[in-house]
C-alpha cells in the first residue's frame, strides 16, 4: 500500500491558467506553472480523428458560427484552426525531469481503453512510472490501465474521477451517477483505482472519509478559495490538491507550515 505523504501536494489545474480560459493548457500557462514550486502540473488530453493526442479541456470549439469537434479533425487540421494547440508529446517533453504530470484523460481518449493504455505507456516512457498520476472518469479505462501496469510490473497512480459534469443526462441517470459517487466502493473496487479523485464538494460529503478509511490517496479538485485551500492543504486532508490558482495554493501551504514551525 502506498503511504500518503504528510505534506499535501499542489497541482496546477489546466497548467494553472487561473480565471483566463484562453490561457488554459497553453504553452504560456505551462511555462508559468514551471516557474512555480508546484508538485504537479495538470492538463487535459483529447484525441483527434487521426489518433493524435492533444491538450485541450473541451472536445469541441467554435470556428465562426460552427462547432467543430476535434474527433472530426486530423492533427494538422486542428492546428490550422487552433495554432496554439499543444500535442501530448509536447507537454510530456516540457515536464520530463522538471515536474510530475497530472494527466487527465478525457472521454475522447478514455472511451476506448486501448487508447487510455497507450497514452499511459507514453507517459511511462517519457516521465517514468513515478513521474505522473493519470486520472479519468471512465471505470473501464482505469481498470485497463491498472491491468496493463500489473502486466508490466509497474506500480502506477491511477485515479477514478468522481463529480464530473452530468448535464444533458436524464434526471434518473444523474441521480444514479451521483449516488455511485457518494458511495463509490463498488466502482473503485471494479476499476481497481489506486487513487480516489473527487470534486471538493463530493470530498466534503464523505468521499474524503471513505478514502482515508481505506488508505487510498485522495486527489481533490478544483480548490481555489483561501478558506477551501486552508482546509484541504492541512496535513492529512488530502494527498494532492489541484487549483486554478497554484501560486495562492503554495502561499497558503507555506503559511500553514510556518505557523506549524512556530508551535
Amino acid at each position: 500500500m502506498r503511504r500518503v505523504r504528510e505534506r499535501v501536494q499542489v497541482s496546477a489545474h489546466r497548467a494553472g491558467a487561473g480565471d483566463d480560459v484562453a490561457l488554459e493548457n497553453t504553452r504560456a500557462a505551462f511555462v508559468a506553472a514551471l516557474e512555480l514550486e508546484v508538485d504537479f502540473v495538470e492538463f487535459d488530453v483529447q484525441r483527434c480523428g487521426d489518433g493524435t493526442l492533444v491538450i485541450r479541456h473541451d472536445p469541441s470549439f467554435l470556428h465562426g458560427d460552427s462547432e467543430v469537434r476535434l474527433a472530426d479533425l486530423t492533427s494538422a487540421e486542428a492546428h490550422a484552426l487552433l495554432p496554439d494547440l499543444l500535442t501530448y508529446d509536447d507537454v510530456l517533453e516540457m515536464l520530463a525531469g522538471r515536474r510530475a504530470a497530472h494527466i487527465d484523460l478525457k472521454a475522447s481518449v478514455a472511451r476506448d481503453p486501448r487508447h487510455a493504455v497507450a497514452a499511459t505507456a507514453s507517459a511511462v516512457e517519457r516521465l517514468g512510472a513515478d513521474g505522473f498520476v493519470v486520472t479519468t472518469g471512465s471505470d473501464q479505462a482505469v481498470r485497463a490501465i491498472r491491468d496493463w501496469s500489473d502486466e508490466q510490473g509497474l506500480d502506477l497512480l491511477v485515479g477514478l474521477s468522481l463529480g464530473g459534469n452530468v448535464r444533458g443526462r436524464s434526471v434518473r441517470e444523474q441521480v444514479r451517477i451521483r449516488l455511485s459517487e457518494l458511495l463509490p466502493h463498488r466502482r473503485l473496487q471494479r476499476s481497481r483505482a489506486s487513487v480516489v479523485v473527487a470534486h471538493h464538494s463530493l470530498a466534503r460529503l464523505g468521499v474524503a472519509r471513505f478514502a482515508r478509511r481505506r488508505g487510498l490517496p485522495l486527489l481533490v479538485w478544483t480548490v481555489d478559495t483561501p478558506r477551501s485551500l486552508a482546509h484541504w492543504l492541512r496535513p492529512g486532508g488530502a494527498w494532492l490538491v489541484t487549483s486554478n490558482h497554484p501560486a495562492l495554493a503554495l502561499a497558503v501551504r507555506a503559511a500553514r507550515e510556518r505557523r506549524h514551525l512556530k508551535h
